[in-house]
């Protein structure tokens, strides 16, 4: 296994030379790149709309094609879901990512060409373990197999459509090579049921010499607390002593840092975030002990930039990749070979270097609360409250919410403070409605709902009239133009209010 690492890494490595090419000329990749996407996509039903023909500039695009979300693209993506073709890109599309949903479904589907899968996905797999033995010459992780925690929904099939999460889609389409170095078998990877799933992972791998991690942080301690249930050991080195590396993503990892340090005790794990979603793949944690990653520029997506004080604007000016500046936020708008076309993606980040080209994601452009990969947007909420009040006689005043990360055994959950207008009739009742309700709307949230394994019952405070005004008081932000924080990404506003509400 020793003479597979080596010939492994070394042509891993390769790929070093192409990144250190665009990091060397970002913005000579990025215009080869757009002209590239404007040829393929011009005679698209598309194309043929924008008058991709005539287009000879970035301005002339920008000008002519307006900026898109999901719910404009919707009618398009649903005829292809139909199996047409040639609408929004032209090579044949029998793939769709499904995803958290918008202000008007419970899931997205996300076209996934070919070239996005080759190009964008399977090329940021790639460079993510060459970059990792490239800071790594050490690396040993060729010798043994990677456990790659896949996501909660099985591939569905429709005639020759297919759907699944991402994590599903990429699965299925692994070249030999790269299924051969993962465990356990597909067909255990792909169970939907999660209870199911973790229970036969952990089962599956308690024996194979496991080097690397990937997944969501939340299921990957619920695997890892499932497996030293079985064995009996403390922490995940005394079942796999040659784990090495975790490669994370989707969440925000900080909250979890300690916890992974307790489940994986050696100052020589190497911890990698990526930038990966339905959409593309968008970064790479290039430094180690780092919190930016190399955005990464020859994947098939050409890059906008949306200063955040001019969203929602209706004809916005979006910055091309040599206009940005450090420390400032951004929303990412990306056009890609997979037919998404200017194409907001609703999260927003900052470059903290521009040579080369390092972000940080800074948010999303609604509020949200994604601390296990829930994904609940402020739309969420807002119906879920509306319905828990109509059926218990409720009016609400203000609120605010928040996670509640793992403390020991217990799995996570969310945390709301309410003030009410009108008290409910029953606040256990209305609890349930809210987690009900937000478990019907958002099928990310109801995923992790799952028999409470990553998300347990909402807690809900009943706040004193007047709590957020004098909490608002407080920060001295009384005044129209300050609103209480809606739904945040982490606990600092609702400790600062429940420490308010002790103390008086």
């Amino acid at each position: 296994m020793t003479i597979v690492n080596s010939i492994a890494t070394w042509f891993i490595k390769k790929r070093m030379h192409q990144i250190d090419l665009f990091i060397k000329y970002p913005h000579d990749v990025q215009d080869e790149l757009f002209g590239n996407l404007i040829n393929q996509a011009r005679d698209t039903e598309w194309g043929k709309q924008y008058g991709y023909e005539s287009i000879r500039s970035q301005e002339q695009f920008k000008n002519r094609v307006p900026i898109q979300n999901y719910d404009s693209l919707k009618p398009y993506i649903e005829r292809m879901l139909q199996g047409e073709q040639n609408i929004l890109w032209n090579t044949e599309i029998k793939w769709f990512a499904k995803s958290s949903g918008t202000t008007n479904d419970r899931s997205k589907f996300i076209p996934i060409s070919q070239e996005s899968l080759e190009e964008c996905h399977f090329k940021g797999g790639k460079d993510m373990l060459a970059i990792y033995c490239n800071n790594r010459p050490d690396a040993q992780i060729f010798t043994g197999k990677s456990l790659t925690l896949g996501g909660s929904h099985q591939v569905t099939q429709s005639g020759e459509i297919s759907f699944g999460d991402l994590s599903a889609v990429l699965l299925k389409n692994l070249p030999m090579w790269a299924e051969y170095i993962r465990t356990p078998e597909l067909s255990i990877t792909l169970i939907e049921n999660y209870e199911e799933k973790i229970e036969k992972i952990a089962q599956a791998t308690i024996g194979v010499n496991v080097t690397n991690m990937a997944g969501v942080p939340t299921w990957t301690v619920v695997l890892a607390k499932r497996l030293m249930e079985i064995t009996g050991k403390q922490n995940l080195l005394e079942i796999w002593p040659n784990l090495e590396l975790y490669v994370h993503g989707a969440v925000n990892f900080t909250p979890y840092r300690d916890q992974f340090k307790k489940l994986i005790p050696s100052d020589s794990m190497y911890y990698l975030e990526t930038y990966n979603a339905s959409e593309g793949f968008f970064g790479i944690q290039d430094q180690s002990n780092s919190e930016e990653m190399l955005l990464m520029l020859d994947y098939g997506i050409y890059y906008e930039f949306l200063p955040m004080e001019h969203f929602g604007e209706e004809n916005p000016k979006t910055l091309g990749l040599d206009e940005v500046e450090t420390g400032k936020n951004y929303a990412l708008i990306i056009s890609t070979n997979g037919g998404l076309w200017r194409y907001t993606i609703g999260d927003t980040i900052k470059f903290t270097s521009l040579s080369p080209y390092r972000i940080q994601i800074t948010g999303r452009t609604k509020h949200f609360i994604n601390a296990f990969g829930e994904e609940v947007i402020i739309d969420n909420a807002e119906k879920a409250l509306a319905k828990a009040c109509e059926e218990t006689q409720a009016s609400i005043r203000d609120y605010t919410a928040c996670p509640i990360y793992f403390r020991g055994n217990d799995a996570g959950g969310h945390e709301w403070i309410i003030e009410f207008d009108q008290k409910p009739s029953n606040i256990e009742l209305f609890t349930d409605i809210l987690d009900n309700t937000l478990r019907e709307i958002n099928s990310d949230y109801d995923a992790k709902r799952f028999n409470d394994m990553a998300l347990q019952r909402p807690t809900v405070h009943v706040a004193p009239e007047g709590t957020f005004y004098k909490w608002l008081k407080h920060k001295g932000k009384l005044g129209g133009q300050h609103k209480v924080p809606r739904l945040a990404n982490e606990r600092k506003y609702v400790e600062e209010i429940l420490e308010m509400i002790k103390s008086a």
